[in-house]
């Protein structure tokens, strides 16, 4: 079990995104921050999710949040699968496991009868001053992102 990161300051970070940009952490200030990991473009729970999150988009913008899709999938992919779910959001994409690290979201799973390490499904909501105000592991998709909502609007 990873240790929460609730409470603690997320060192800055700079990762490839879609739309040709680089998102860093400390270019976020001023805004809140939602970092949903997911484990892999365009499969059913990770599609779903990241509807449910662009569905709420609008109310994320008004309560001052900025959401950003992560997973280990390279910028072709994510660059595909933004444009095919049109995503109002960008993707990161983590090839050398920079975040998932950081975040501790890697795990041991089981696939098929056949243990695999990957992406832990997980969200984290980083404040304007860059500190981690909750975090959600091991996510089930239904109603997740209204949750994370819910939670940002009340900060």
């Amino acid at each position: 079990m990873t240790a929460t990161l609730t409470g603690l300051n997320v060192p800055d970070f700079t990762a490839p995104a879609t739309s040709d940009r680089t998102i860093r952490l400390t270019d976020m200030k001023g805004s809140c921050v939602v970092l949903y990991f997911y484990p892999r473009d365009n499969t059913p729970g990770c599609t779903d999710e990241g509807r449910q999150f662009a569905e709420h988009y609008p109310a994320f913008r008004k309560a001052n949040c900025e959401i950003f899709g992560v997973s280990r999938d390279n910028l072709r992919s994510h660059e595909n699968f933004k444009s095919k779910m049109g995503f109002p959001f960008e993707l990161l994409s983590d090839e050398d496991e920079q975040l998932c690290n950081m975040f501790g979201v890697m795990k041991m799973k089981n696939m098929y009868g056949k243990k695999v390490r990957g992406i832990e499904r997980s969200t984290f909501v980083i404040d304007t001053a860059g500190v981690v105000q909750r975090e959600w592991r091991g996510v089930k998709v239904p109603g997740h992102a209204a949750e994370v909502l819910d939670f940002v609007s009340a900060m």
